[in-house]
This record gives structure tokens, C-alpha cells and sequence, in this order.
């Protein structure tokens, strides 16, 4: 990176590049025209971020004061977007380490100003009394605040996104529980604000006037309880209406665990999280909005937010995960390196078969399923499933196949549809049957690290509330009677073909 600023833009350090907020911002930083350095302990893991071969990565710990030093160098603003929540007890003294190393080295390298993402803290209660989570926000905010570097903390509460670790643990408490007895917090009023709008704050501060150095609250246009969030969650879900019961001997310590007990959300994290609920996260100033102007129709509204985190929900295309559904266009949606707890419940089965036969063979085979062909298991079981299709209204097996020997994109096929095909590896198919859900069945032909033809076999269930993980639950015991006989005789009648081929000739 060189020392010239200019048309160029600014020259911007980013830590916290794998995190949640820091995949996000870096290409909204080189999207405004900025330059870019990543500090990353393992730069591996940005291999898988569209953005990275825009930005320049540097090895490093930002607990490390030397590394933190080499990546300061020649930087106009430092992103500081780093908090050891999910480390377990001793996250607070860890927080202030790192924030002091990083106030120093910005101070030494001639910095022009630090940017920080922290929390959203209630007036009128001594950092003291707050939730470890909360009082560690606010302490790393306010060493920064002091280092001697111009200084923007944006203190946020509740950030609507898939990935968020706090919408995550809303979607799985709205999504799994029809009926809730939850602890007093649910009362608890909370002024969310969408991803997309903080990363609009994170980006505007870079160009603050010199003599700036304080810490603005920032939050979408409503203030709502997290009663009042399940409730919308569901409505724009299109989930049944929860029940929601409160009930007041739920301690925050015990509803924690309540919280780590029904999401899949890692416990460090998440009861760390649900002890702050217990305060008001309501914003007491918009002066954000005199250097990072507001625009009609934003901050976005709560359920606007709501909608675009689950658009991926509905658009998705399953790859190699589900929160990996494709090259993410917007804030809101999942990127590839998001944890394997974020973007919703995903069901999977899997089936692996070493095949006989040469990719080319398999993948005839693949090509061929369905209509008149069949689904190579099991033919009542399929029949039945198509017939139960068509008695609650949904297209069963009558639509078969449009050719006999080759398949496009967008082909119907019996109750499925072709969403991808990989010539000769990768077929596709979404289901199209009705289901309390979202489903997939991906079939690949490809050889191993030894040169033997392998199939692959996954079939993919994002759930839709409670139904959706009883439908899973209730026919997952003929997963190996159907998707398992469907592998074996896929591969079965590959080599079946190429032992008849090879007689022949």
C-alpha cells in the first residue's frame, strides 16, 4: 500500500476481517473508492470472500503489538472491529488488552482517526452494574476515545442481518418455539438496526472532520421490545403466531442458558448476549446524522431489515452450505466464511459411492433420472410422495421430463426443478412438491485424489418453523430405504452399462 491518499481514497486498516461486521465492510470500503489492509491471525480463512483479491491481507494478532505496529503503517483509518466474546470468562481483560495495544500502535503510526463498532449502553446506570458484554463495549470505546487519535465509537444494540449472532439467536427462538414462556427481558424495549445502515455509519465516519472524537448511538427508525421482534419475526416469516408468555422468576443468568439450550448459537456467545437484554437499548442522540446524512426511507424500518435477512431464505442456492448460498449482493445476506450456526437450521443427508465406471458413465446416469426413468428407489415410496403431493394441491410426478436424455436449467422434473447443472459433474434439482420448507437434491459424478469415479449424493431441508423439523424428523427413518437405494443403484447402473458396453465391443 503506498503512501499516496488522493483520488485513491484513504488508506483503511481493518481488523475483524473474518468477523460478522468486517467481511461486510471491507467491500463497502473499496466499493467508495478506499483502499484496503486486512489484519487477519489466519489470512487463509478470507480465501473465500469475493472481495479478496481486492484487498491487500497481512498476517497478525492484534494482541500483538509488533504485528499491530507493521499493519498501521501508512494509515489514514483503523477499523477496530475486534471483541473476544466467545472466549470464554476472561473476554473483558482480553478486550482491554487488545484496545490498548491498538490505541498505542494508531497513536505511534500517525493514525488520523480510529473507527469502533461497540454496543448500545442505558443511560443513568454505572458502567459497573452493566452486563459484562455491555460494560467491556464500553470500556474498549472509551480507551480508544483516549488514545490520543480522533476517535468515532458507533454504539449499536440489536443489528438485523443474517449472520448477526443477536438475529441469529432471534430466528431460532421465533423459528422453534410456537409457544414460549420466556424471562421479563422479552418486555425489555431494544432499538434494532439493520446491517446495511451500520456499515453506511462505519464507512461515512472514515471521513469525519479532524476535530471529531466522540461516540454516537446509532439505530433504525423503531423501538420495539424483543416480544414485540418475535412477533414480527413470525409475521414476516409467514410462521404461525407465537405465544409468548413471560415469566418473571426467569433470572438473566438462567434464561441464558434457556437461550443456549434451544439455538445452536455457541453458549459463550450467546449467554453473554442474552444477560445484556435485561437493559434499555434505546438511542438518546442522532448527531451521526450531521457527518453521515440521513436519506428518505433511511435507516431502514425494522421489518424492511427482517425481509432482506431472509431473502436468502427464499432465493437461496444451496453450494457447499447453506449460509454459503451464493456471491452474497446485498449486506444482509450470508457470506461463505459466516459460522455453521447462522443462516437457519439446514438438514442433510449424505451418501458417497465409489463407482466402476468413468465420470462420463455416472453422469449419463445422473442426467437420465426422473420421468419415465424414475428415481432408481423404492418406485411406491416416490409414487406415494407424488400423490400425496397432488391431494394438497401441489404438481406430484405428472410433469416428468421435457427430454429423455439431456437436462437444462430451469427443466421441471416430476415435483422437482433443475436450479444447477455442472456438465458432467453437478446436477441440482429444488424441490417444487409441497413441503414446510425448502428443499434440495444434488447429485455429482467426479473422481477422487486416486483417480477412482466417485458419486456424491446430498439431499438438503431448510425447515420453516416447527412443522419443518417435524417433517424432517418424521421421514428421516426412510432416508437410507430411499436416498441410500438411490445411490447404490445410480451406481449400480453405471457400471452396469459399461460392463454391457464393454461385452459389446
Amino acid at each position: 500500500m503506498d503512501s499516496g491518499g488522493g483520488a485513491q481514497g484513504l488508506r483503511c486498516l481493518v481488523t475483524g476481517a473474518t468477523g460478522y461486521i468486517g467481511g461486510r465492510l471491507v467491500p463497502e470500503l473499496l466499493d467508495a473508492g478506499h483502499r484496503v489492509r486486512c489484519l487477519a491471525r489466519s489470512p487463509e480463512k478470507l480465501r473465500d470472500y469475493p472481495w479478496a483479491g481486492r484487498a491487500e491481507v497481512v498476517r497478525g494478532d492484534a494482541s500483538d503489538a509488533e504485528s499491530v505496529a507493521d499493519a498501521m503503517r501508512d494509515i489514514d483509518v483503523a477499523y477496530y472491529l475486534i471483541h473476544a466474546l466467545g472466549t470464554g470468562s476472561g473476554f473483558e481483560k482480553t478486550d482491554r488488552t487488545t484496545a490498548r495495544i491498538f490505541a498505542e500502535q494508531a497513536r505511534a503510526a500517525g493514525v488520523r482517526r480510529i473507527v469502533y463498532l461497540g454496543g448500545l449502553t442505558p443511560e443513568g446506570i454505572p458502567e459497573k452494574d452493566l452486563s459484562p458484554h455491555l460494560r467491556s463495549r464500553a470500556e474498549v470505546g472509551r480507551i480508544l476515545l483516549e488514545s490520543g487519535v480522533p476517535t468515532t465509537v458507533l454504539r449499536a444494540a440489536v443489528i438485523i442481518g443474517s449472520g448477526s449472532a443477536s438475529f441469529e439467536m432471534l430466528r431460532y427462538l421465533t423459528e422453534r418455539l410456537p409457544v414460549m414462556v420466556t424471562p421479563s427481558w422479552v418486555r425489555t424495549r431494544i432499538q434494532p438496526i439493520a446491517v446495511r445502515d451500520v456499515l453506511r455509519y462505519l464507512v461515512g465516519s472514515a471521513t469525519m472532520p479532524d476535530d471529531v472524537n466522540c461516540a454516537f448511538d446509532i439505530g433504525g427508525p423503531d423501538v420495539v421490545t424483543y416480544r414485540d421482534m418475535m412477533s414480527r419475526y413470525a409475521t414476516v416469516a409467514k410462521l404461525p403466531h407465537r405465544l409468548i408468555v413471560p415469566v418473571p422468576m426467569l433470572t438473566p443468568r438462567l434464561s441464558s442458558h434457556w437461550v443456549g439450550l434451544i439455538t445452536p448459537v455457541p453458549a459463550s456467545i450467546a449467554r453473554p448476549l442474552a444477560e445484556s437484554l435485561r437493559h434499555e437499548v434505546v438511542c438518546h442522540e442522532h448527531d451521526i446524522a450531521r457527518y453521515v446524512p440521513d436519506e428518505p426511507g433511511i435507516p431502514i424500518s425494522f421489518d424492511t431489515a427482517l425481509a432482506l435477512a431472509l431473502k436468502r431464505v427464499k432465493d437461496a442456492q444451496v453450494t457447499t452450505r447453506w449460509s454459503s448460498a451464493s456471491v452474497p449482493g446485498a449486506p444482509s445476506d450470508p457470506l461463505p466464511t459466516d459460522p455453521d450456526w447462522s443462516g437457519g437450521s439446514l438438514y442433510t443427508d449424505r451418501r458417497e459411492q465409489t463407482v466402476d465406471a468413468s465420470p462420463q458413465a455416472l453422469w449419463r446416469v445422473v442426467e437420465g433420472v426422473g420421468g419415465d426413468n424414475g428415481w432408481y428407489s423404492f418406485p411406491l415410496a416416490w409414487a406415494v410422495r407424488g400423490w400425496l403431493d397432488r391431494l394438497v394441491g401441489g404438481v406430484g410426478l405428472r410433469r416428468g421430463r421435457r427430454d429423455a436424455q439431456r437436462l437444462r436449467v430451469g427443466d421441471p422434473l416430476d415435483f422437482w426443478r433443475v436450479e444447477e447443472i455442472e456438465p458432467g459433474r453437478l446436477l441440482r434439482l429444488r424441490a417444487e412438491m409441497r413441503l414446510p420448507g425448502l428443499a434440495w437434491l444434488e447429485m455429482y459424478a467426479e473422481q477422487d485424489e486416486k483417480g477412482r469415479t466417485r458419486y456424491r449424493q446430498r439431499a438438503l431441508f431448510h425447515p420453516h418453523g416447527l412443522l419443518g423439523h417435524a417433517y424432517w424428523w418424521s421421514v428421516s427413518p426412510f432416508h437410507a430405504l430411499v436416498f441410500g437405494g438411490m445411490a447404490r443403484n445410480i451406481t449400480r447402473t453405471a457400471e452396469q452399462r459399461t460392463a454391457g458396453t464393454t461385452k459389446k465391443s
